[in-house]
């Protein structure tokens, strides 16, 4: 995808990229740039939180910043331009100038819009002149004859930047946010606009809801209408937080994934001392020196072995096709926490890899997730997953499987319990492992066979060597 513009006064436009496969918007967390700062070609200007991780994007060329079109914490659509930069040595706007060269810049790549289709997937764009957008039907397209009327209703914006679209007085707002006021009782003609051009964002219809529903305020008050809004909701009892980035494509994912694929779960608990054993034994060990050893490297080793041994639960079931695709090699995805809600990255060919390779690239998937540095790629093309729900505490779960994957891994807390070994009781490091499976690739029979040899595997870790 094109992300930049060059217009006849050389100031070049940075447009969002679609940074994962069908993205459609990113929030920008922070920007690492201002206006006046000189970039350079492949330079990082700043940090978006994509549906799927959090990226850092680099501007692809050089000169001056101009322009931040949007603010830190703004949910911005692929497509539409977050930051104009005009030639080296080139002197961006002061704050009282900013306006009328606002007005008059967008006036150039106006007239190029025809020539080919823009990037922008969703909503109005960032236009900084009302009449860059289609003109609907039954609209003459002349929006200056309808400039007075926002005024009627609020303070009117500055000229080329108005807050109404001059269509019967609509406001300008994106279809889900939109829907979001729709959802919530909002009257979008009542909310005082923050983002670029007027438009409507989500944080302008939570900033509008009233603890009731607000009464119909007359078209010239607004603004004084709008305070009470903004104050806490009700008495601070409920506390609204906005759907989006990770957390909102988990909901999605994790939605699709249960009323579509059929989940099966097994159990099994099973004695690990000697795994635990073996992992003491492995950090002492030379070839892992300055690796992460722990038991979910050879709980990770003991699933790729069992898949092997049982390759007909490593597929995918293609609905349009009404195929099973059997996949010949493993991605091996581990779910992981994060402050930005739960993300599962992959192990790329998991099965290739040996023991201390495996333990990098676990290192190295942890370490990444943590520091909110997962890029999209590396949470696309799962095949299975492991969800270690047992460094919270958590005895076993039923996992919802990843999306497009045949089967997840549900590890559960280990602990010092009384076990019957040798025929005697004595106390065992034991956990309990469940499985879950999409019943239209995997039955029973394969199922409880994979999660048999996981158990057997991490019961006589030795194993792992012949089986493997």
């Amino acid at each position: 995808m094109t992300t930049m513009t060059e217009t006849a006064s050389a100031v070049r436009e940075f447009k969002m990229p679609d940074v994962g496969e069908g993205l459609t918007e990113a929030e920008i967390l922070k920007w690492y740039v201002a206006p006046g700062d000189t970039v350079t070609d492949g330079q990082v200007v700043c940090e978006v939180e994509t549906a799927k991780a959090a990226v850092e994007l680099p501007i692809p060329f050089d000169g001056t910043v101009r322009e931040l079109r949007f603010p830190e914490g703004s949910t911005v659509d692929v497509g539409q331009v977050i930051i104009t930069v005009g030639g080296a040595g080139d002197v961006a706007p002061a704050p009282e100038a900013a306006a009328p060269a606002a007005e008059a810049a967008p006036a150039e790549p106006e007239a190029e819009a025809p020539k080919g289709r823009q990037p922008v997937l969703v909503g109005y764009g960032v236009s900084e002149s009302s009449t860059k957008r289609r003109p609907r039907k039954g609209e003459s397209g002349d929006v200056g004859s309808s400039a007075p009327e926002p005024e009627a209703q609020r303070e009117a914006p500055p000229e080329g930047r108005p807050g109404l679209n001059g269509h019967g007085g609509r406001p300008l707002a994106k279809p889900p946010v939109r829907k979001l006021a729709k959802d919530l009782g909002v009257d979008l003609a009542t909310v005082t606009p923050s983002g670029p051009d007027g438009i409507i964002t989500r944080e302008d219809v939570h900033a509008a809801v009233a603890p009731a529903p607000a009464q119909a305020a007359p078209a010239a008050a607004p603004a004084a209408a709008q305070e009470p809004e903004r104050a806490a909701p009700g008495d601070g009892r409920e506390t609204r937080i906005p759907v989006k980035g990770v957390r909102k494509a988990t909901a999605q994912a994790m939605v699709g994934s249960a009323f579509t694929a059929p989940h099966v779960t097994v159990f099994v608990t099973v004695d690990v001392t000697r795994t635990m054993k073996l992992v003491e034994e492995l950090k002492q060990d030379r070839a892992f020196e300055g690796l992460r050893v722990n038991p979910l490297l050879l709980i990770s080793k003991a699933l790729l072995v069992a898949i092997r041994r049982n390759p007909d639960v490593n597929a995918a079931w293609d609905e349009a096709n009404q195929e099973i695709v059997q996949k010949h090699y493993v991605n091996l995805g581990i779910a992981a926490a994060t402050p930005r809600g739960l993300i599962v990255p992959n192990i790329k060919d998991a099965h290739a890899k040996t023991l201390p390779e495996l333990a990098a690239a676990l290192g190295d998937l942890v370490s990444t997730a943590r520091d909110g540095k997962t890029t999209p790629g590396a949470m696309q093309g799962g095949t299975v997953t492991i969800s270690n729900i047992g460094v919270f505490g958590v005895d076993t779960g039923t996992p919802i499987l990843n999306p497009g994957e045949s089967a997840i891994l549900a590890v559960g807390a280990i602990k010092l319990q009384p076990w019957v070994h040798k025929g005697k009781v004595k106390p065992r490091q034991v956990t309990t492992l469940g499985l879950s499976f999409d019943h239209r690739l995997v039955d029973g029979e394969l199922g409880s066979k994979v999660l048999g040899d996981v158990a057997a595997l991490l019961e006589q870790p030795k194993r792992l060597m012949t089986w493997a």
